[in-house]
């Protein structure tokens, strides 16, 4: 694993032990950026369900200012913290051992938004419905905002979920990436 695009490209990211997590191969990642920019001038993002944090370190390389990595497993917790550190970029980021619902319910107490939200749930846990209805409802989502989700092949999600609304849609053989946006239709119609 390594970051493919940015002022990091080449870095090696450490993957998390085990087979409980599944990194987002280079091919999807690459594809998945290409879609939401591929690089940003500023911004903010949520790595939620963050593995080894490789979609939020991407997403830092390519411009973001800060993310919030968040993963409930420990050894991911680790790993994350190991990567950021390895990358230097500790200092934009903030690392939370947590349940993905009770971590977003933390940043609405702490009045948060996002530019980008990465969801990358285990696909036998299938929650993103509700995960999008929640940030939808919340407003976790800034106006021009994109909300990526990674699932199974097998997963189509709705065309709209409250105010969010799916603009791009692209399968990957087992992997399906969907992307939702707030406040600019059609924008990234690429």
């Amino acid at each position: 694993m390594r970051v493919i695009s940015g002022t990091l490209k080449g870095r090696p990211l450490k993957a998390v032990p085990g087979s409980g997590t599944r990194p987002t191969t280079d091919k999807v990642k690459e594809s998945i950026f290409n879609m939401l920019g591929p690089y940003f001038e500023g911004g903010t993002g949520l790595d939620l369900f963050a593995g080894s944090g490789g979609l939020g370190i991407e997403a830092l390389s390519r411009g973001l200012h800060s993310v919030i990595f968040v993963d409930r497993d420990a050894k991911a917790f680790q790993t994350i913290k190991a990567n950021l550190h390895d990358c230097d970029l500790v200092e934009q980021s903030e690392v939370y051992r947590n349940e993905a619902t009770r971590a977003l319910k933390a940043i609405l107490k702490r009045e948060i938004t996002f530019d980008y939200i990465f969801l990358d749930p285990p696909y036998k846990q299938q929650k993103l419905q509700q995960l999008l209805e929640f940030i939808d409802e919340h407003n976790l989502l800034n106006e021009s905002g994109y909300v990526m989700c990674e699932h199974g092949s097998e997963i189509t999600l709705g065309d709209r979920v409250g105010g969010l609304e799916k603009i791009r849609e692209e399968t990957y053989g087992l992997i399906r990436i969907s992307i939702f946006s707030k406040g600019n239709e059609g924008r990234n119609d690429k």
